[in-house]
C-alpha cells in the first residue's frame, strides 16, 4: 500500500483546509518545491497535489508551482483540481505528471472522460468526493444527489487507474478515516482505491490496510504536517503486515 503525501497549493502556498473550506484554511509554507523535496528526501514513493483554486475556478490556477514540483522530483506525481477539459489533460500529462484526477469533470462529462482514458488508459483517476453518502463537485462546493454506487456504475467501463475516495467530514479534522465508507467502496470499486481523508495515526494506516488489497494507497496531508504521523513511520507501517 502506497503512502502519498498531499501538498495542497492554494495561491502559490502549501496549505491545509477543514473539510475542503476555503476559509478554513492553514498555511504551511511558501515554497511548495521546498515541501515536496523533503517528503521526497524522506522516502515518499509518489506525491499527491490538489490545485485548490483551480477546483473552485474549474481551470488550473497553481500550474506554474506544479511544473516546478514536478520538474524538482523524480517521483510520480498525481494531480487534481479543475481538470475539465483534455487539453488541461494534455498540458499537465506533457509537463511529467504521472496521473491527473478528475472531480467534477468525471460527473459532469462522460463523453469527456472516454476520450481521455482511451488517449491515456491509466493515467485517469476518479475522485470521489463525499459527505453524507453524496457525491460532492466543484470543489466541494456543490452536493449531488448522487452515492457512491451510482458514480461506481457508471464509472465501470472506463479505463480508470484507480478511485480516490475522500470522505469530506473526515477531510482536515485529524479525527481518524471513515473505515465503513471505505470497506464498501473496496468491495465494489473494480478499481483499485486510494483512501484520503482523516488519516492521523499508525493505527488507522493498519486500520485501512485490513481492507485488503483494493486498498492500494493512503493520502495522508494534516498529519504529517502537524506531526500527528511521521512520513517514515507511516511508510513503515505500509509495508509491514496488518496488525490482526
Amino acid at each position: 500500500m502506497q503512502i502519498l503525501p498531499a501538498i495542497d497549493l492554494k495561491q502559490g502556498r502549501c496549505v491545509r483546509l477543514r473539510q475542503g473550506l476555503m476559509e478554513q484554511e492553514t498555511r504551511y509554507s511558501d515554497d511548495p518545491v521546498a515541501v515536496a523535496q523533503h517528503w521526497q528526501s524522506l522516502g515518499a514513493p509518489a506525491l499527491h497535489l490538489v490545485d485548490l483554486d483551480g477546483a473552485i475556478e474549474g481551470a488550473p490556477r497553481n500550474l506554474p508551482h506544479v511544473e516546478a514540483i514536478v520538474k524538482s522530483l523524480t517521483i510520480p506525481v498525481q494531480v487534481g483540481g479543475g481538470i475539465r477539459s483534455l487539453g488541461t489533460i494534455h498540458r499537465y500529462l506533457s509537463l511529467g505528471v504521472f496521473r491527473v484526477v478528475l472531480g467534477t469533470a468525471a460527473v459532469e462529462d462522460p463523453t469527456m472522460l472516454g476520450e481521455a482514458c482511451r488517449r491515456f488508459p491509466g493515467r485517469i483517476v476518479v475522485g470521489l468526493d463525499v459527505r453524507d453518502g453524496q457525491v460532492a463537485l466543484k470543489g466541494w462546493t456543490h452536493l449531488t444527489a448522487m452515492t457512491v454506487e451510482d458514480c461506481l456504475a457508471r464509472l465501470s467501463r472506463y479505463d480508470l487507474g484507480g478511485i480516490v475516495f475522500t470522505d469530506i467530514s473526515k477531510d482536515g479534522m485529524l479525527a481518524g478515516p471513515n473505515v465503513e465508507a471505505l470497506k464498501a467502496i473496496a468491495q465494489r470499486s473494480p478499481f483499485p482505491v486510494v483512501a484520503s481523508g482523516g488519516i492521523t495515526t499508525i493505527d488507522d494506516i493498519y486500520a485501512v490496510k485490513q481492507l485488503g488489497a483494493k486498498i492500494s494507497g493512503v493520502i495522508i496531508g494534516k498529519a504529517l504536517y502537524e506531526g500527528t504521523l511521521t512520513l517514515p513511520a507511516a511508510l513503515a507501517a505500509a509495508s509491514e503486515d496488518a496488525r490482526c
